[in-house]
């Protein structure tokens, strides 16, 4: 693992709740030593593009952000194109991407659970990527 690196896209719209995310992730990585950047995009809608662009370039993602319901559909729209797009980069290339994107209904929600989303996507994304390859 010590020569493993992440990346970690931050997407900012709410970024009172990016930066606990942020905050939390990058808390979990360090305690492990691994090497890790981030790069902060507009909107969650940005992330699966960033992800790809740098998809050779890392051994893992982590995805942060929040997406509130509105009293549109805006909302479903784009947490399930985004959810997709970030399972598809996984699975087509093969490398894990940790979902911490937030979901919520309303901002009390999101304040809560962006103080443990973050280290939970960080968590996953290390669980997977320090998984042996089996025969």
């Amino acid at each position: 693992m010590k020569n493993k690196k992440i990346l970690i896209v931050s997407a900012r719209y709410y970024h009172n709740y990016s930066n606990f995310l942020e905050t939390h992730a990058i808390s979990f990585i360090k305690s492990k030593k691994i090497k890790s950047k981030i790069i902060r995009v507009p909107g969650v809608f940005e992330i699966p593009v960033t992800i790809s662009k740098n998809i050779k370039k890392y051994d893992a993602f982590i995805a942060l952000g929040c997406v509130i319901k509105g009293e549109t559909p805006h909302f479903d729209f784009i947490s399930l194109a985004t959810c997709n797009a970030i399972m598809k980069l996984s699975i087509d290339y093969k490398k894990p991407i940790g979902n911490g994107i937030i979901t919520s209904l309303n901002r009390k929600q999101a304040s809560i659970r962006s103080k443990k989303k973050g280290g939970e996507a960080a968590k996953a994304v290390i669980s997977v990527l320090s998984q042996k390859n089996v025969s």
